[in-house]
């Protein structure tokens, strides 16, 4: 099969959707060496993590419903591995939907513009011969929100990349934590800032934990917002309303090649996300042997399984106990460190192309 892959994201690892794409075709490329991939994009990777899609974007949305269709019409099948197959495919296609924020959350559904481009992309992955996703939970509301029957709907798990290991070496950790000037000992969020993740629950039971364990310390890495707003809110300005500026500290954009040690030299990661479609990080943080606290709902229970501890988003004092917990208990993370690995071994790159694979051997044994 010749398979085109669109790789609008591809060279974007600050998107869920570029590193999917980035971590599928490695994957896909060592355990099917038969079939020939071919990414295609508008032009050359980003230079930066700065440079941004908009929705609006007709650049974009004629890469998506007009280039990409056109330049697969003399192959085997499409795959658009984010929320916008063609509306009129020219091949068999397949759509990885990762989530359905904007049709879930109100906050997310955005200007008219964005409403119609997400009235025009679920129009569009009900004629996708098959759709991917990445959780039970996605699947269960894909099959509500977009009335995809469920035989169409296809689960399989993202995969941490192979960089994603302990990292016990102790000069590799000092110089991590000299760059960022991490303190010793840290708690760790590594993610977005827009309104589900939900910063604002993890700086409140912080500042409870702060009263009881003076010494405890807050590293949150990732860009932060430009400005602060209702859907990014500034977790800086909350910190200082909390009392707490000088006990979090903010290492903004962090290189992929840096998370392995930052997420080793943690004692525990915390991602409290009020939903997501998988929950990478968690994973990824698991994967390096960092216990990981995170939130019981969407799919992350079906991520972290029995690899973590499981609290209620929205209860503060919940979280301040299961973060004191760990800041605390060196046999507790030491349970928690082994639990993480087990777990985190469940989930491979080579399952996920797999399971892909089958999915395109499917339809094209189905479109004859």
């Amino acid at each position: 099969m010749r398979i085109g892959i669109n790789a609008l994201f591809l060279g974007r690892p600050d998107t869920g959707s570029g590193q999917y794409t980035q971590n599928l075709l490695e994957a896909l490329t060592k355990v099917d060496p038969t079939n020939e991939y071919l990414p295609f994009s508008p032009g050359p990777a980003p230079p930066t993590s700065n440079i941004q899609y908009p929705i609006s974007n007709p650049a974009k949305l004629w890469f998506e419903q007009v280039s990409f269709p056109r330049v697969c019409r003399h192959l085997d099948l499409a795959h658009v591995p984010y929320f916008a197959s063609p509306l009129f495919p020219t091949v068999p296609t397949v759509v990885t939907v990762h989530d359905l924020i904007p049709l879930i959350l109100p906050a997310y559904r955005g200007s008219l513009l964005v409403r119609l481009y997400t009235r025009l992309v679920a129009a569009a992955a009900r004629k996708a011969e098959a759709v991917i996703t990445v959780s039970l939970a996605s699947q269960r509301d894909i099959v509500r929100c977009l009335h995809i029957p469920p035989e169409r709907v296809h689960v399989t798990y993202e995969a941490a990349g192979d960089v994603f290991q302990p990292v016990e070496d102790e000069a590799q950790l000092a110089v991590v934590c000299q760059k960022y000037a991490l303190p010793e000992r840290y708690l760790l969020y590594l993610g977005g800032f827009d309104q589900r993740k939900n910063l604002s629950t993890l700086l409140r039971a912080f500042a409870l934990l702060v009263h009881r364990q003076p010494l405890a310390r807050l590293v949150i890495a990732g860009q932060l917002p430009a400005r602060d707003s209702p859907l990014f809110p500034d977790p800086g300005r909350l910190a200082g309303e909390l009392g707490v500026e000088e006990k979090v500290i903010f290492t903004a954009w962090v290189p992929e090649e840096d998370k392995p040690a930052l997420f080793s030299g943690a004692v525990a990661f915390v991602f409290p996300s009020l939903y997501e479609g998988f929950g990478l990080p968690p994973l990824e943080a698991m994967a390096c042997g960092t216990p990981v606290i995170v939130s019981n709902c969407s799919s992350l229970p079906e991520v972290v399984g029995e690899g973590g501890m499981l609290v209620e988003p929205t209860d503060v004092e919940a979280l301040a106990e299961a973060m004191g917990a760990l800041w605390a208990d060196d046999a507790l993370r030491a349970e928690l460190r082994q639990r993480a690995l087990a777990q985190a071994a469940k989930f491979s790159g080579e399952q996920m192309a797999q399971e892909t694979l089958a999915v395109y051997r499917k339809v094209v044994a189905r479109d004859g």
